[in-house]
């Protein structure tokens, strides 16, 4: 059996148990949601467990309170198959009052015409995605991003990281089996066809069809980390010969979000010392960038030959680790591009609203344009209102993090951790 690797969310997972009633992990199937959630509980209901299914219709159908009938705290894996388990959790939280009762996960949102009452104030819901480079071992973690944001850092180190190892990542992406198997490419081919043919097909009331998923997969994978109309990716799919309406490509997309599998990333919104443009559509993002790989079929000798489409794909890889860490610190990322161009790869803003950018570069030989980029995005931000950046970073791919004399900090990705 392999070893449990510690996932930032555990932490995360442990703290709302001392002060809710239960948690929902939330995430795309195989980012190893059901396993870190059995760290946490004395006693599991899988809802997925044919052998187990009739006895479930008929406890659903009678009296669902039976579900919660077992030692506490108590996981229920793939709750969303019995949606009504989720009152059920309410009226039991509501009688006794006690924290860390239950944990729930689910690979789906219900659709719209299966919304519960509110679980505000008895369930609190968490996000999981495929694993971080630092979850995986892959990242040091002797620069985290808690100590960016509280000017805590040492730099002048070096990373354990090559050209090689990142293709290898990206292709491999963050899925926990695929750590532990001889060809990890493999997982990735085997979720992405289940994504097309299974997870799509069962998710809600509609029934999908295979090929423009297929297409809308590939589009979605060539307009990665990029600010894309829906027209284009409609587009796309005509230039194949597949006819398809506005709103039918809306139900695709939409159910992707539903399933975790896209996670776009919003525009930042701050304060600007001048009125300027500042887009606000989405920047396309798949939840992990092997799911990309797959769609475009790249393999390690493909992207060696094309550095671009690499470079997205470790923007996209860099995104997903972010959010892991940002997670951590309750905080979100954005990114900004403004009428003039300029365009901040990725900021991160907390609750408390400090923040700090990012722009992420594969090579050595971007990062004073980054720099550049950073400082002149820094002098458009109105400080008096914003406040100042706790930090402005250049995010990379090369095997050494220091500080430049402008004091960006230049971090290798496989130095950094939550």
């Amino acid at each position: 059996m392999e070893k449990y690797l510690k996932r930032v969310l555990d932490d995360i997972i442990e703290k709302k148990m001392q002060s809710i009633g239960a948690v929902l992990i939330e995430g795309p199937k195989w980012c190893g949601k059901s396993t870190t959630a059995k760290n946490h509980a004395k006693s599991i209901i899988e809802f997925q467990d044919v052998d187990k299914k009739s006895n479930y219709d008929i406890i659903n159908k009678t009296k669902p309170s039976l579900f919660l009938d077992n030692e506490r705290p108590l996981l229920i894996d793939e709750w969303q198959m019995y949606p009504v388990v989720w009152d059920a959790i309410r009226n039991d939280i509501d009688k006794s009052g006690l924290q860390g009762q239950f944990l729930l996960t689910g690979s789906a949102k219900p659709t719209e015409d299966k919304t519960m009452h509110t679980g505000t104030g008895r369930i609190s819901r968490v996000l999981m995605r495929p694993m971080s480079l630092y979850e995986s071992k892959e990242s040091d973690g002797k620069i985290s991003l808690k100590d960016l944001f509280n000017d805590n850092v040492e730099v002048d180190i070096k990373a354990n990281i090559s050209l090689e190892k990142i293709i290898k990542w990206i292709i491999r992406g963050g899925w926990p089996l695929s750590l532990y198997i001889k060809n990890p490419e493999e997982v990735v081919k085997d979720y992405y066809q289940s994504l097309i043919h299974e997870g799509v097909n069962n998710e809600g009331n509609i029934v999908y069809n295979p090929n423009r998923m297929s297409l809308i997969l590939k589009s979605l994978a060539r307009n990665i980390s990029s600010i894309t109309n829906v027209s284009t990716i409609e587009n796309d799919i005509k230039s194949n010969y597949e006819n398809i309406a506005r709103n039918t490509l809306d139900d695709y997309l939409n159910s992707l979000k539903r399933l975790y599998i896209l996670e776009n990333i919003p525009a930042w919104n701050g304060k600007m010392r001048s009125k300027i443009a500042i887009r606000s559509k989405e920047k396309i993002q798949f939840v992990d960038p092997s799911i990309a790989c797959v769609a475009l079929g790249a393999t390690e000798e493909k992207l060696k030959k094309d550095l671009n489409s690499l470079g997205l794909l470790f923007e996209s890889l860099c995104i997903r680790d972010l959010r892991v860490y940002a997670d951590s610190l309750g905080g979100k990322v954005y990114y900004y591009h403004d009428e003039t161009d300029l365009e901040i790869d990725a900021i991160v803003e907390l609750q408390n609203g400090d923040w700090g950018a990012f722009e992420i570069k594969l090579g050595a030989g971007f990062i004073e344009e980054a720099e550049k980029n950073l400082i002149t995005f820094k002098e458009k931000v109105d400080l008096e209102k914003k406040g100042a950046p706790k930090f402005l970073c250049v995010l990379t791919g090369i095997d050494y993090s220091y500080k430049t004399n402008n004091g960006v900090y230049v971090i290798s990705i496989a130095n950094l951790k939550d």
